[in-house]
């Protein structure tokens, strides 16, 4: 169905890094053809390293994102990927708006529960944990659409 999804955020710090390697990890345990997924944010400083809470949070789950390093969205990231997930509404526009093709491409990561993933950065870590959940929640239901 999609050969490669690209996920969104603000920073590319947190939401859209732990989405990342969600998908990754859910799509490896189902054996699933192989999804490209990649993750970049439209404000992110190149080359940050992933939030110390969410990477712990992900190494809870046996999942390694010490290699992650921030990307900042692009027009070139945009026209290669097939699907594009966001965490918050606002982001579909910014996106659509950057880049008027991709319309009809990008979508709410909560789509199917029509929710938003807040963004945790500088909270304490309980919004962390509730927003990797959600996170996590939010890849399932995808996964069961696009595998």
């Amino acid at each position: 169905m999609f050969g490669s999804v690209l996920i969104v955020c603000h920073a590319n710090i947190c939401r859209s890094p732990t989405a990342e390697r969600l998908f990754r990890a859910h799509t490896e345990k189902r054996g699933a053809r192989p999804i490209e997924f990649t993750s970049a944010g439209l404000y992110a400083h190149e080359g940050d390293d992933i939030d110390p809470t969410m990477q712990r949070l992900l190494a809870e789950q046996g999942l390694d994102a010490s290699g992650h390093r921030s990307r900042r969205f692009d027009r070139h990231m945009a026209r290669q990927a097939e699907l594009i997930l966001v965490p918050e509404r606002k982001q579909i526009d910014t996106i659509s708006k950057l880049v008027p093709t991709t319309r009809g491409k990008v979508h709410l990561l909560g789509k199917w529960e029509d929710s938003e993933v807040a963004d945790p950065y500088g909270n304490e870590e309980a919004v962390y944990r509730e927003s990797f959940g959600l996170i996590e929640r939010l890849v399932l239901g995808w996964l069961n659409k696009i595998c």
